[in-house]
């Protein structure tokens, strides 16, 4: 995997209501988790290869380092695959893949100990959009993405979280309590909260995106 594009990605990032949306295939994956548990290399190969993006993704979000981001991957993809027996086959697997993600994430951030430091140093690096051999609209969408893509971060990292998971991995807010391991009601606050906030930061700071938030 390609895991440095993940910048291009959440560059891409878009604040319109996504739908939520389903895996498709269900059935064929519940037959690879059954084969998986009876020891089939290549059945789980097939659902890593299937969710390693999301579980790269999201550790990256939270890590903001793509080393850092994949060594959380494959660290809770091991622990998802020590665990599978214990997997309730009447739930979809991706939310429990990113629940353990995500606490493989915060608990190496925490240990680490290098979020806000890592944050700085990413602002502080971010490069100038490249203007030149682009079509003038898409250089105005990158320089928003962009900015979208900063505003974000100057949230908390419990906002932060059900941002991207929802408008990042358009996740929906049942899934999301899944891999947070919350009450639906508490995702629901925590979005409200979260986009409240992010109002004021696009008010304060970023003018050229009010446009993303106007009802």
């Amino acid at each position: 995997m390609v895991y440095i594009e993940v910048m291009n990605l959440a560059g891409d990032v878009r604040l319109d209501e996504a739908g939520p949306g389903s895996t498709p295939g269900e059935r064929a994956e519940s037959e690879l988790i059954g084969r998986a548990r009876q020891g089939s290399d290549s059945a789980w190969e097939a659902l890593v290869r299937q969710h390693q993006d999301h579980v790269f993704r999201l550790a990256y979000l939270v890590l903001r380092d793509p080393a850092e981001a994949e060594d959380a991957a494959q660290e809770a993809f091991i622990r998802a695959y020590t665990a599978l027996d214990r997997f309730d086959l009447s739930r979809p697997l991706r939310p429990w893949l990113l629940r353990i993600a995500v606490n493989v994430a915060r608990n190496r951030r925490r240990a680490l100990g290098r979020y806000v430091a890592n944050l700085r140093r990413m602002l502080a690096r971010t490069p100038e959009p490249v203007l030149s051999n682009a079509p003038a609209g898409d250089v105005q969408e990158q320089w928003r993405s962009r900015q979208l893509w900063q505003a974000v971060q100057r949230l908390n990292p419990a906002g932060q979280e059900v941002v991207y998971l929802r408008y990042f991995l358009d996740m929906s807010e049942a899934d999301m309590a899944e891999a947070l391991a919350v009450a639906p009601g508490t995702v629901k606050s925590r979005l409200h909260r979260a986009l409240a906030r992010l109002r004021e930061v696009v008010e304060n700071e970023f003018p050229d995106l009010r446009e993303s938030f106007k009802e």
